[in-house]
């Protein structure tokens, strides 16, 4: 069940209206995102690229650089190591290009999902030692290899760790927190406790272009160059789910205007892949038609597809690439859609689906989708999802969470039942023996201190907007507010006391429901219903209850013969002249309305006793779902007929009510 919150949040919404030019509307959904002053709010309508944080603020950027710049001088081999998702391949591509700009002799590895699994590991410390690599760049990786990086440094190598994840941790006796960070020759990662960074919720690809600025500036390059990196950057923020206020808001904004025309020869021709090249590319593109392509070789294949796709500059392959990728996401969604029935079956069959923290087990599952099909699932329950699959080294899991339980935290206090693990606050990864299975179940639940109140998703309002505010200007003006994800929700309102004047299903999957509504004041609108119309047609029903239905079905019928009645009454008076004909009028109008009001509220109701009956229209205008045939029907009829000395009438004066009689 859902609860819904409407915002309260205080503020002068006129005068903020006034300074901005805007409506209170928008200065109010402005507040709701914890914004309070003028200069907070100036930046998220009007930020720019100046209003980025320092890059050189950063710890241990400075120190990198120099490291870099030594390396580069001297003529050493460098190598880099990313993720295989988009912010991995994003950030591998940011700083093989810019370290490229520097004169660097560079290549670039990305583990294989399957072979190499997570992040860096002893086998490519020793492949990179064996290819005369000095030096090793971790990019969206690298802050959890605590074991590996010192490994590296026993084998002469230098290593820099570039990350944006947690900083593994250890909770003592006393209750204190000690960070165990790599032993690396420089870690730039802005979670680190000491960094003065002002802003620590920036991805893997964001963290790389401010070191590839800070190297810029160290080479004497116009740091400006590396704007060309931000359409990228933009893409793995929006890909890697970071909040989208402060800068990242920003990168993102930058990053959608300027891929419209990017000169990214494979980005474009990715663009053309999925036919966007007419369109207005949104953060939704990003997140769920261009990103997923990429995601799609580090779960299939090999993410080194994608990142070619980016570094290559023929126009013809580029395509080929492109196509290629666009294709493998459209298999990885069935694979998901398959894999999202079985995790439910599997919930379902073991009883499962009653525990506080759901996991699930599925063996033959591809370990690439793993996450996704508890993002899935997380959403269906609304609860913790922990998702694990069967490989050659043992099981593997990812998780999603809710916004009540911390996934990273609570992995940390049952550390023993994994090889390895890693993760945020929303989501994480591991390893582990096939014979902790259980006990990983166990022990989470056990720990788990979540409530039923935790396990209702909460719906944030952020204004009870009547719908007579609504308007055209008003909706353009929300465009201020994008790009619009985590943190930066799309504007939602509510409004009480609708009235549904009829209702439509659409299309042939029953998905999508069309409604008719009018508020207390005759003010109408449309709306759309996606989901499963017969579901929401039970709701109705329920909420209304089916006898209160039923029993309001037939006073259409008895209160349009009651003013058929007072019309004979009025024209005999009109005969004898015991009115006149402009209080007739008035009379009369007010009868047709009552006739109208009785005829909208019966087959509003009939349209939800019939709903599941109803192909693909149910409307108050069709007089054919009138249910004439039906005993309750009669039963009420009659009844209200004794109650209002209403004359008995044969069948053949009961009628359906016409198009025109309800007009």
């Amino acid at each position: 069940m859902e609860k819904w919150f409407i915002a309260s949040k205080r503020a002068d919404f006129n005068k903020i209206g006034e300074i901005f030019h805007i409506s209170p509307v928008t200065a109010r959904l402005m507040r709701n995102r914890s914004l309070t002053t003028v200069r907070e709010m100036q930046r998220y309508l009007y930020g720019s690229l100046s209003d980025l944080y320092d890059s050189h603020l950063l710890k241990d950027a400075d120190k990198g650089a120099e490291i870099i710049k030594e390396k580069i001088e001297t003529g050493k081999k460098i190598r880099i190591i990313s993720d295989y998702d988009v912010d991995g391949v994003s950030s591998n591509y940011i700083l093989y290009q810019g370290l490229k700009r520097c004169g660097a002799d560079v290549d670039y590895k990305i583990p294989d999902r399957v072979e190499d699994g997570y992040g860096i590991n002893e086998h490519l410390i020793e492949k990179a030692a064996e290819d005369g690599i000095d030096t090793i760049i971790t990019c969206d990786n690298g802050i959890a290899a605590a074991e590996q990086i010192a490994y590296g440094n026993s084998l002469g190598l230098t290593l820099i760790v570039t990350d944006h994840h947690d900083i593994p941790f250890q909770r003592q006796e006393d209750g204190s927190i000690s960070y165990n960070l790599p032993s690396a020759a420089a870690v730039i990662n802005p979670k680190q406790k000491d960094c003065p960074y002002p802003f620590e919720n920036i991805c893997g690809a964001v963290v790389v272009y401010k070191f590839i600025q800070v190297l810029y500036d160290l080479f004497g390059i116009d740091r400006r160059e590396s704007e060309v990196f931000l359409e990228i950057a933009a893409m793995a923020t929006v890909c890697d789910v970071m909040p989208l206020c402060d800068e990242n808001r920003i990168i993102v904004k930058e990053g959608l205007r300027r891929i419209q025309h990017t000169n990214i020869t494979g980005l474009q021709a990715l663009i053309e892949a999925n036919h966007l090249e007419e369109k207005k590319i949104s953060s939704y593109h990003f997140g769920f038609i261009l990103g997923p392509c990429i995601n799609a070789s580090g779960r299939l294949t090999s993410a080194k597809d994608a990142l070619e796709l980016l570094l290559c500059e023929d126009k013809e392959l580029c395509r080929q690439k492109a196509e290629a990728l666009t294709q493998l996401n459209a298999e990885r969604k069935e694979m998901t859609a398959n894999g999202v029935k079985a995790a439910k079956e599997y919930l379902e069959s073991t009883g499962h689906a009653n525990d506080k923290v759901l996991v699930v087990y599925l063996p033959n599952c591809h370990e690439s989708i793993a996450g996704i099909i508890a993002g899935r699932m997380k959403e269906h329950y609304h609860k913790p999802v922990f998702v694990i699959t069967r490989t050659k080294e043992g099981l593997k899991g990812s998780g999603r969470s809710i916004e009540a339980y911390h996934m990273y935290k609570e992995m940390n206090k049952i550390k023993e039942c994994f090889d390895k693990f890693g993760g945020h606050p929303m989501a994480a990864g591991f390893s582990m023996q096939e014979d902790r299975l259980e006990e990983f179940r166990e022990k989470l639940n056990a720990n788990a201190t979540l409530t039923e109140d935790d396990f209702a998703e909460k719906v944030h309002i952020d204004v009870a907007l009547p719908i007579s505010y609504l308007s055209e200007s008003l909706i353009n003006e929300f465009e201020l507010l994008e790009p619009f994800g985590n943190e930066n929700t799309k504007p939602l309102f509510a409004q009480k006391d609708l009235y549904i004047k009829g209702m439509r299903v659409l299309g042939t999957t029953g998905r999508c429901l069309k409604l008719f509504l009018s508020d207390a004041n005759g003010t109408s609108i449309d709306a759309m219903y996606f989901g499963e119309s017969d579901v929401f047609l039970e709701e109705l029903i329920s909420f209304c209850g089916k006898e209160e239905a039923q029993r309001i079905t037939p006073l259409g019928m008895v209160i349009g013969r009651l003013c058929d009645e007072l019309k004979m009454h009025h024209v005999a008076r009109m005969s004898k002249g015991g009115c006149g004909l402009e209080e007739g009028a008035v009379f009369t109008d007010l009868l047709n309305s009552f006739n109208r009001i009785a005829s909208h509220c019966a087959s509003a109701m009939v349209a939800l006793l019939k709903g599941d009956e109803m192909d693909t229209d149910i409307h108050i205008h069709d007089s054919k779902i009138y249910p004439t045939d039906n005993w309750e029907y009669y039963s009420y009829l009659n009844e209200y007929n004794q109650k209002y000395d209403i004359k008995s009438k044969s069948e053949s004066h009961i009628r359906s009510m016409e198009p025109e009689e309800v007009e």
